[in-house]
This record gives structure tokens, sequence and C-alpha cells, in this order.
């Protein structure tokens, strides 16, 4: 059974976060990307024509919400009960739908032209099969055509001299963040610091770091194929100094997927 990092005690002030994530600019453009892919396509069998995504970690709603202004239908899939919580408790829930189970394998009910995967949280996922079975899962949520957006950090591994294993995130008053590399095993434990009242807290998480030729290949593996990849929710050219990438994935017809798995 997967771990609930996000009990309680880190859902009490998640949104009290001051990173640039939750600047109202991030959270728009990001809004805005993502309602234009979900307006793409043809309506659902059923007849369904209203833009409609799907969020894998929908947490407390910091992008769910203002997606769903913009008029698409919107459903999270959550593992944290005290996240679902503090999203129901916010105006404008009501028009957001919420499973509560692993993302990497939980089920919605119905498809969707959008499934999307932000802010490094595909790194949740801490061993390769996990997030193989997340890219099957956004697959078998879509709608031929659909897309499949992660938003996840470049692995910072160039700022790893030899025999060193940490790299500082964050260094400001009242705030540490450290992220401890396993470059062995592709793994990362994020280690968070912070003072409340004159107290310090502290908070460790584990992660598993990926390549975007990995995600690529575990897209394919899901007969998805890349359509676009982006430095930013505003589109600049991803390059090679990136610190993240926004890739889209398109979902192929059922032919192309058969004819993949079978080597043609």
């Amino acid at each position: 059974m997967r771990i609930d990092y996000f009990g309680e005690d880190v859902a009490a002030t998640y949104d009290n976060d001051d990173g640039d994530v939750f600047a109202s600019d991030v959270v728009g453009a990001a809004a805005d990307f993502l309602a234009g892919l979900a307006a793409e396509g043809a309506p659902a069998e059923d007849g369904r024509d209203q833009p409609s995504a799907l969020e894998f970690g929908v947490g407390t709603g910091r992008i769910a919400l203002p997606l769903s202004e913009r008029g698409v239908l919107v459903h999270g899939i959550d593992l944290s009960e005290a996240m679902v919580a503090r999203l129901r408790a916010k105006p404008g829930a009501d028009r957001v739908g919420v499973t509560v189970g692993d993302f990497a394998t939980a089920t919605a009910g119905r498809t969707f032209r959008l499934v999307y995967l932000v802010y490094n949280t595909i790194g949740n996922l801490t061993s390769q099969d996990d997030q193989v079975e997340c890219f099957r899962n956004a697959a078998a949520h879509l709608e031929p055509g659909g897309h499949f957006v992660i938003e996840v950090g470049v692995p910072d591994l160039r700022r790893l001299p030899p025999g060193q294993t940490v790299v500082p995130f964050t260094v400001r008053p009242g705030r540490l963040g450290f992220d401890e590399y396993d470059v062995v095993n592709q793994g990362m434990v994020s280690h968070h610091y912070w003072e409340t009242n004159g107290r310090w807290e502290s908070m460790s998480m584990p992660f598993r770091y990926v390549w975007p030729a990995e995600l690529d290949l575990m897209a394919r593996l899901a007969g998805m194929r890349l359509r676009d990849r982006w430095a930013d929710w505003n589109r600049e050219p991803f390059t090679a100094e990136s610190t993240k990438h926004i890739s889209v994935w398109r979902k192929q017809g059922q032919g192309a997927v058969r004819r993949a798995a079978v080597g043609c």
C-alpha cells in the first residue's frame, strides 16, 4: 500500500506556501495551457461536448479550481483525504469531482480529453513500475486523440560534484530545503525545514527522478507519442539549460496502438 505523505500536518499549511508555483500568473498560465488542450478534439461518443480533464494528484485544487472556472469539467484523483478536505472547503469545489485513491491505478469511471499531472507529482511514484502504470492509467482515461501532460523538473545532477549527494533547492530565512540523491537507484529524498513561531519543523519525502527520454518511452508503452515539450506554461522553448519541462503526449488511435504492440 502506498504511503500518504500529505496527511493533516502537511495539508494544514500546504496552501500557505509562498513559492512561485502559487503565484497568480503561474497558476493562470497553467490553467490557460490546460484549458486549451481540454477543448481540443471531437465530442465524446455519448455526445458530451464540454471540455474535460482529469488531474492526477489534485491536492487542494491549486490548478483544478481555476481550470474549472475556464469551463472545463474537472475530476481529480488523490491519495490524501486531508488534502481533498481542503479542496472541498474552497469556493467552486462543487464543480470538481474527486476520487480518493492511488492515481497510478485508481479509476474515475469515464474518459476525458485531457489527463494532467503537475508540480513534480510523477516523482511521488517511487519506482519505475509505478510510473509506467501511471502512464497506462492516463491512457486508459483518455479519449482517442486526447493528451497527457506532465510538469516535472529536470534532474539536477549536474550540480553534484563527485562524492556529493545533497543539493540545496531553498535557502532563505525561515525556510531550508535540500535534495538528497541516490544516483545508483535513481532516487531522491527531499528534506524540508521551516520555522514556525520560533520553532523549527521538518519533513522528508522520497521521490524517483526521471529523465524526459524515459518519460517518452513510458508514453510509447502506453500508446502515446510526444507532441510538444516546453520549458514552462508560457511555451518557452525547452533547452539544455531548462530546469523543468512541460511535456504533452497524444493518445494514438486503436489501430496505431495495436501495430505498436506487435512491433509493426
